[in-house]
């Protein structure tokens, strides 16, 4: 088990890094972007790299990545900041995968490289680091405190989102977009994501009591 857990995290590991490289280099040939669609030829290079790393997508998928190095190393890994960073993990990435196939998917069309690095960020990326944490753990290692320290990501993300938009007015998703929804709606829609949540995280922390332990 111990083999099998490091040759599947590691072909998650591969799988993101492969997806960022193509689209870093899409970013500087003045491609589109995988989130987005957009080519971002309008503002510079400073911007674009910016505004690449300020989405939740590119976030959510550097976590995994960390975590899945982290667990190729050592696949019994634990301690009380790994627990944080691996539920945020897990979070993160399947908030991603079915906000994207959901929401943002029927309104980004894309093609070539782009769609290559979209596949493994929105599409690989979630369901494999779920299905490997589902069948491999480790496991228990979820702890209601791990519940509420992962929160401070995701909402200071929020804050640092919704702050830089009042200044810069661009944000990453359109239904965060004040510009165009206003900010009562861009609100409601970022609670409605929180109590999902919540919900997915209290059933993440159940499962991994339920479930056969995986050490």
């Amino acid at each position: 088990m111990t083999k099998v857990s490091r040759w599947v995290h590691a072909v998650i590991a591969a799988v993101i890094l492969v997806s960022l490289v193509i689209q870093l280099v899409l970013l500087f040939t003045g491609g589109a972007d995988a989130n987005s669609g957009d080519s971002g030829t309008a503002v510079g290079l400073g911007t674009r790299l910016w505004r690449l790393f300020s989405f939740f997508t590119i976030q959510s998928n550097l976590i995994v990545l960390g975590v899945a190095m982290a667990l190729v190393l050592r696949p019994a890994r634990d301690g009380a900041f790994w627990r944080v960073c691996r539920l945020d993990s897990l979070l993160g990435i399947v908030i991603t995968g079915l906000v994207f196939a959901i929401v943002l998917a029927p309104q980004v069309h894309l093609t070539g490289a782009a769609l290559a690095a979209t596949i493994g960020f929105h599409y690989i990326s979630p369901w494999t680091t779920l299905a490997a944490w589902l069948f491999l753990g480790p496991r228990p290692r979820l702890t209601w405190r791990a519940v509420a320290f992962a929160f401070i990501w995701p909402v200071a993300w929020l804050i640092y989102i919704f702050t830089q938009g009042a200044f810069s007015h661009w944000y990453p998703y359109p239904f965060l977009n004040v510009t165009t929804i206003g900010l009562a709606t861009a609100l409601r829609n970022a609670t409605f994501v929180l109590i999902f949540g919540l919900l997915l995280a209290a059933g993440l922390k159940t499962l991994d009591t339920k479930l056969p332990a995986r050490t």
